[in-house]
């Protein structure tokens, strides 16, 4: 599900991501600046990925308290894992933090077991730690 809307309404924003099953999005219309850019966030969360525009992450954010596990990541743990929250892929990351596709892997992977997120066939480990980041 791909929510197109006007205004951030954080309750929408939440309960979309609260089952944490991932293939949503939440998007600003203001803010898609292209038809590449919207077919690009179809596509991710038709894959199965999010897509969250970064102003729907920062409106979540500001309300969520933070949580003692999230305070055990480093700044750059916590840069990924804002990235993640906003539905970007690992090279999407790897390319605007400037780094290999492997250091974003080993970083997910460190925020997986700081988070206390173990391999699961039933739950997906990225959704499960943007809910945490947002305090879920």
């Amino acid at each position: 599900m791909l929510v197109l809307s006007q205004y951030v309404e954080q309750l929408y924003a939440r309960e979309l991501l609260a089952d944490g099953s991932g293939a949503v999005g939440y998007l600003l219309k203001d803010r898609v600046l292209d038809g590449s850019q919207f077919v690009e966030a179809v596509n991710r969360v038709a894959d199965g990925g999010t897509a969250m525009d970064p102003e729907v992450t920062a409106r979540l954010l500001a309300r969520s308290a933070p949580d003692h596990a999230l305070a055990r990541l480093s700044p750059r743990e916590r840069q990924v894992l804002e990235l993640v929250a906003e539905g970007r892929s690992n090279a999407a990351i790897a390319q605007q933090l400037v780094v290999t596709e492997r250091a974003i892997a080993k970083h997910t992977s460190t925020i997986f077991t700081k988070l206390d997120l173990q391999p699961s066939d039933d739950d997906n480990r990225r959704v499960l730690a943007v809910l945490a980041y947002l305090g879920r």
